[in-house]
């Protein structure tokens, strides 16, 4: 059954800080990984092409999740991960993308990439650290990674280094090998999901299951920050979606009638919710 937290937990909190990633325990409900999982197949069997995201390796997916089918709705402001979102970020964020992922299962011998010539590990929002340098770049995004096939050991789930989000230069990965030393592996399962901040050092793992890797990565990041998915406005008039989710999906700093409000503004919906979240209880 999964699991609500009234507020962030401390410990939690304190451990993304000091490795730049968390697993939080429970925080797919089961119903909500099905269908999500569903309509993913159904998406990458068809022959859509607005919002593909195709690389090498026979990777597939799309980008704007969110906007292309409502079993992915339930993750935007999922009650069990956005305590712990806002807690580390603040009430100002909104949503920067939400990847649909699939990796196929590849011999070794058929890569072109996650092979000592091509290691494949990386740190988000590259073209941050291009302008700004590494020294001067902080938290500003966080994904969260859902699987939506099972987490066993053969299906190249995402790799990470903790504590690497301190780090000011690349990680060292020895030569012939492709992880860098401390690499590991979450060990979740299937209702689990994953937490890592922009500066976190990480890389996809070796898919040798026999069946594709399918994940939702859901990026959060402050307001003032570009939205990497495509506008979807058809979303934020939805009568079935509340404020806090329409702020996720970049209402503007607008009144009710159109007009432009103060800056910031637009972030009301998640900090009244926070507020609430976090006052103390009446005795």
């Amino acid at each position: 059954m999964m699991t609500i937290p009234l507020t962030p937990d401390a410990e939690q909190l304190a451990a993304f800080d000091r490795d730049g990633l968390l697993i939080l325990r429970d925080a797919l409900a089961p119903e909500v990984r099905d269908r999500a999982a569903e309509a993913a197949v159904r998406l990458l069997g068809t022959d859509r092409t607005a919002g593909r995201d195709r690389s090498v390796d026979g990777k597939d997916g799309f980008r704007g999740a969110v906007t292309l089918d409502d079993a992915f709705l339930p993750l935007l402001a999922n009650p069990a991960v956005l305590p712990t979102l806002v807690a580390l970020l603040s009430p100002n964020i909104h949503l920067l993308s939400s990847n649909l992922i699939a990796m196929p299962s590849l011999p070794d011998e058929a890569r072109t990439i996650r092979v000592p010539a091509r290691h494949g590990w990386h740190r988000d929002m590259s073209s941050t650290v291009a302008d700004l340098g590494i020294k001067h770049t902080p938290r500003m995004a966080i994904k969260v990674a859902y699987f939506l096939t099972d987490p066993d050991a053969e299906a190249g789930l995402t790799m990470f280094v903790p504590g690497s989000h301190t780090r000011t230069g690349p990680v060292s990965v020895p030569q012939g090998d492709i992880d860098p030393p401390g690499a590991l592996t979450p060990d979740i399962g299937p209702h689990d999901v994953v937490l890592f901040e922009n500066r976190t050092w990480h890389a996809g793992g070796l898919n040798r299951s026999g069946r594709a890797r399918l994940a939702v990565m859901m990026q959060y990041g402050y307001r003032w920050l570009n939205q990497v998915d495509d506008p979807a406005p058809h979303l934020l008039d939805r009568p079935d979606l509340g404020d806090v989710e329409r702020q996720l999906l970049g209402t503007r700093d607008r009144h009710r009638d159109g007009s432009v409000a103060r800056e910031g503004s637009g972030a009301r919906p998640l900090a009244d919710w926070w507020e609430h979240l976090t006052a103390p209880v009446a005795r």
